[in-house]
């Protein structure tokens, strides 16, 4: 697997420092205000941790969230250094958010649908179904006031989060058997956790949580009847085609999940301004690394699948008009009984509704007229 270079930057120490302003600017994080109240650069240092819910080195994911923590420390000038830990070496995957809530560590690695038991609206800042993809996810967030609400509600808990990798989109699953109506799904048992998991439970089938190490076991056993995972790399490395005939696309039930770092906010609130400002860009710059790499490595590894004879199968759009009712129906549902979710939603539905008028016109556009070639068109 390619790794980010990290010669490319950090060869001068001083030339990445120079840059991150025009970083910054670029990416309009002089939005975020900062409650510190001087400019003046601080020789302090800091030792944190931080806890990740991705097992230790985790293609993509946990590799992300080691690169954090090289690129923070350089740029820092090591007035930052953070140990990072895979989940279950310090705390229980899932048990990161409450560390760094409770300030038992500083920092932690995630998708902020994991916290949905805890906080309904927080799933609204990693994927909806149907909803936004990775470019319009990260558009809403920067530039259309989804980083002051994330923030927001984040304060509540003691937490201030920042983007940290967008999946893509995501394949629509592996499965046992074709699906070729929307009656197919009735009975079904598939590993899908999160809003979509409910979408699936309105269409009739039943939504299983398994961790990621369960789900090959579960699959073979018959224990569920299809899965959904990440993409073709990490489908590919957990073996998923041995078991399972038909792969599916597109994944409706998560277009562009967006990935989270998170500190504590006492500890945050706390750094000098420039610290604060260099965690912000690093974050940002893992954002973008992480969502390149899983756009190379799932090229790749489709490949690979296709040439060891994997169907490839495109859900047919009688089940998607379908699970697209669904999906506004548990919307509809998540809005009413949760004031946040509510008032979070209608943004981000108002800045969907703008962008995909746009996009509709440009993006959609070239990819059906110009973007393939006429021999991949016939």
């Amino acid at each position: 697997m390619t790794k980010p270079s990290r010669r490319r930057f950090f060869a001068a120490g001083a030339g990445t420092l120079i840059g991150l302003p025009l970083l910054m600017r670029g990416l309009g994080l002089g939005a975020q205000k900062s409650t510190r109240t001087t400019d003046s650069i601080s020789q302090e240092s800091y030792e944190w941790k931080m806890a990740t819910t991705w097992p230790p080195g985790f293609p993509v994911l946990g590799e992300g969230a080691s690169y954090l923590a090289e690129l923070i420390e350089h740029a820092s000038g090591g007035r930052i250094r953070i140990k990072v830990y895979g989940a279950g070496e310090l705390v229980p995957a899932l048990g990161c958010f409450d560390a760094v809530r409770t300030g038992a560590i500083e920092m932690g690695s995630g998708a902020s649908y994991y916290w949905a038991g805890k906080m309904p609206a927080s799933q609204l800042f990693a994927t909806v179904p149907f909803g936004m993809n990775a470019q319009q996810m990260t558009s809403w967030i920067i530039s259309g006031g989804g980083y002051e609400l994330w923030r927001e509600l984040y304060a509540e808990v003691g937490l201030v989060p920042f983007l940290g990798g967008n999946t893509g989109v995501q394949m629509g699953g592996w499965f046992t058997k074709e699906i070729n109506t929307i009656d197919d799904l009735k009975g079904l048992k598939m590993r899908m956790p999160g809003l979509g998991g409910k979408v699936l439970q309105k269409a009739g089938g039943t939504a299983v949580l398994l961790s990621g190490g369960e789900i090959y076991t579960g699959l073979e056993r018959g224990i569920i009847d299809a899965t959904e995972w990440i993409g073709p790399y990490h489908d590919y490395t957990m073996g998923f085609h041995e078991i399972a005939k038909y792969y599916y696309t597109p994944g409706w039930h998560e277009p562009g999940t967006a990935m989270e770092f998170f500190v504590n906010k006492e500890v945050y609130d706390a750094l000098p301004m420039d610290l604060q400002s260099i965690l912000e860009a690093c974050c940002h710059q893992v954002h973008m690394w992480i969502l390149s790499e899983f756009e190379a490595q799932n090229s790749h590894y489709l490949n690979l699948l296709l040439q060891e004879g994997v169907e490839l199968r495109q859900f047919p759009e009688e089940v998607l008009d379908v699970l697209r009712v669904h999906a506004t129906a548990v919307m509809d549902e998540l809005t009413a009984s949760d004031e946040a979710s509510d008032r979070i939603y209608a943004s981000y539905q108002d800045f969907h509704n703008r962008i995909r008028g746009w996009s509709r016109k440009t993006e959609g556009l070239y990819h059906s007229l110009l973007q393939e070639s006429p021999e991949q068109a016939g």
